[in-house]
């Protein structure tokens, strides 16, 4: 089965979670971004708030949830942010 290694820029409530800024990961090809997201849901279940207001970001360029991924992307998940 082929597969798909891309970067995880992680923000807010998603970097809080790792301790990190970014994750390396690797999918089946045609793994959809949204899926990105429900990982890292399931691996840190208090991100379940963030499920539906977080918009994704591939190569700078905002995308739809469903866009499927490809080697060597830069995958963004941005949590709503709270300025102040």
């Amino acid at each position: 089965m082929a597969t798909v290694t891309i970067t995880v820029k992680l923000f807010a409530a998603y970097q809080e979670a790792y301790g990190q800024p970014d994750l390396t990961l690797t999918l089946p090809a045609q793994t959809p971004v949204s899926a990105v997201r429900d990982r890292l849901i399931s691996e840190h279940p208090t991100l379940e708030q963030w499920r539906d207001l977080t918009r994704f970001g591939v190569n700078l360029q905002f995308v739809a949830p469903e866009t499927p991924l490809q080697d060597g992307d830069e995958v963004v998940l941005i949590p709503p942010v709270s300025g102040g």
